[in-house]
């Protein structure tokens, strides 16, 4: 009787893996986004009375609120700017005729790939006051709000170039064509093809205003006050009060549900996977335009990406030779954070993305999930990550690397997830449909049929994660060990007292690693490469 009820038992379990893996995957998450993201709540309702009045004593500051508005509006107009850049751009890049579309599309793409302090200090050393194109007036542009808007929003405008030009690759080419005969070639853009291109559009918005919105390296450097770091300074600056860290994040509660909100209703009420962002459409664009102008647009786009970095390149001229001493230990520790973090994000995402481009119940729950620790504000994942791990029983993992891997495990899982399900919603279900009938379980399918036929997807996950680890600071700098750094932890912190030739050689370091990671996916995957 035993061994029966055993083989019974085993057989549910095979019947139910993908239930129970997808619980377990979900259950993993919420401890590292819905709880960290509670922290702030939890601890205002667990004071006593006198430190609950003076919270909100602190919450009543009117400067403090002004603040909360200039970040939000500075966050909204630098998502202004990007898109207005952008969304042209990949329209002309998407429909025209370019020549060498893909190469001039990653060189203009590669400011998203860096922390954007680099690409601030590389504006700096061309129009700082001794700048290469500098000045008292180019000087004081920069360091303003307005200096803030420009920099990002040109860091940030390739986010909507290449989702502009991904949504518009998922339209029917026959529909453009039909429009041609009573149309010119602009009205059928505006009116027809950015129209049916609005769900990636308007996930460039949220993408950029998240970006912008959490972003401390630029403000700091300079010398522009948001709310983040204020956050930041009662964290990891000499007015170190977590109490007031924690009710400072509050406010960002509201706003990262908004966010949330706002990417459901970019997306359709769909997953990003439905976009089709792989599908090989030509996009070519009206037959009868010359590719000139579009190839002239596309590469002079994709050159300005090097301006900033060109000027880096000057100001490092000295400091090449000392870039070992000064290193130190920090490119080690990018390098292993961002290969173990992509590493755990993308072994979730095949199991996320894959049961959200199936329509597995649970996989949108999940999905929402991830979005919200991505779109959250880093200051307010910060805060609760430290609340949560910062306890004696878990001290082996608040004092190490560990815990920077689960900080950004659960602020970019989503890319993971949402790669692999773009690369499944397109794949026919026969194949996994077969190994079902034959008995082969979940995880079997999972990995001898999933991975291995959606294995592009899967490295693009792998790869994008790597460089968004790599390229992160806003979360690693509130919640990174004392002692330990990573590369653009470095250089940030070296910013203020390191010597500017060390510190531009050490930026032009990072620009170099990401660069190579990049090209090395960009050959991996390119289109029209044979699985």
């Amino acid at each position: 009787m035993a061994p029966r009820v055993g083989r019974i038992g085993v057989s549910l379990l095979r019947g139910h893996a993908e239930r129970y893996v997808l619980a377990a995957v979900t259950v993993v998450f919420i401890l590292l986004i819905l709880l960290p993201l509670a922290v702030p709540a939890i601890a205002l309702l667990g004071a006593d009375g006198e430190q609950l009045s003076a919270s909100l004593r602190l919450l009543q500051s009117a400067a403090l609120w002004g603040l909360v508005l200039k970040s939000a509006v500075l966050a909204a107009a630098v998502t202004a700017l990007a898109l207005g850049v952008g969304v042209p751009l990949g329209a002309l890049v998407g429909r025209g005729r370019v020549w060498g579309r893909w190469w001039a599309l990653l060189l203009h793409a590669l400011p998203i790939f860096l922390p954007p302090f680099i690409l601030a200090l590389g504006w700096f050393h061309l129009f700082g006051r001794e700048g290469l194109a500098g000045g008292a007036a180019s000087s004081a542009l920069l360091f303003s709000p307005v200096g803030v808007i420009l920099v990002l929003g040109v860091t940030f405008a390739p986010v909507a170039t290449v989702l502009t030009v991904l949504g518009l690759r998922g339209v029917d080419p026959s529909l453009a064509d039909a429009a041609r005969v009573a149309a010119s070639p602009a009205r059928v853009t505006t009116r027809i093809l950015l129209p049916l291109a609005r769900p990636a559009i308007g996930l460039a918005a949220i993408i950029v205003f998240a970006l912008a919105l959490s972003e401390v390296g630029v403000a700091m450097f300079l010398r522009v006050d948001v709310y983040p770091t204020v956050v930041f300074t009662r964290l990891g600056g000499i007015d170190y009060n977590p109490g007031e860290a924690v009710v400072l994040a509050l406010p960002l509660v509201a706003v990262t549900l908004l966010l949330v909100l706002g990417e459901r209703w970019a997306a359709g009420g769909r997953s990003v996977s439905a976009l089709r962002l792989g599908q090989r459409h030509s996009g070519g664009g009206n037959p009868r335009s010359s590719g000139v102008l579009p190839s002239f647009v596309a590469w002079a786009a994709g050159a300005m990406s090097l301006v900033p970095l060109a000027a880096l390149a000057w100001a490092a001229r000295d400091g090449y030779g000392q870039v070992g001493w000064w290193l130190g230990a920090s490119l080690q520790e990018s390098l292993v954070t961002a290969a173990v973090a992509a590493t755990a994000i993308v072994a979730a995402g095949v199991i996320a993305g894959h049961a959200l481009a199936r329509g597995r119940p649970g996989g949108r729950v999940l999905d929402s999930l991830l979005v919200l620790g991505f779109v959250a504000p880093a200051a307010l994942l910060g805060v609760g990550v430290i609340g949560l791990w910062n306890r004696p029983g878990t001290q082996w993992i608040y004092g190490s690397l560990g815990i920077v891997v689960l900080g950004v495990v659960g602020r970019y899982a989503i890319f993971g997830s949402r790669v692999v399900a773009s690369a499944v919603a397109q794949s026919p279900r026969h194949l996994e449909e077969a190994a079902a009938a034959f008995g082969a379980g979940y995880l079997r399918r999972l990995g001898w049929i999933v991975v291995p036929v959606h294995a592009r997807g899967v490295v693009a996950a792998w790869l994008l994660t790597v460089v968004f680890v790599l390229r992160d600071l806003e979360t690693t700098i509130l919640i990174r060990p004392p002692g330990r750094a990573t590369l653009p932890v470095r250089i940030f912190t070296l910013e203020a007292n390191g010597p500017p030739g060390i510190v531009a050689a050490l930026a032009i370091l990072h620009v170099v690693l990401t660069a190579a990671v990049v090209a090395i996916g960009a050959m991996a995957l390119r289109p029209g490469r044979r699985a």
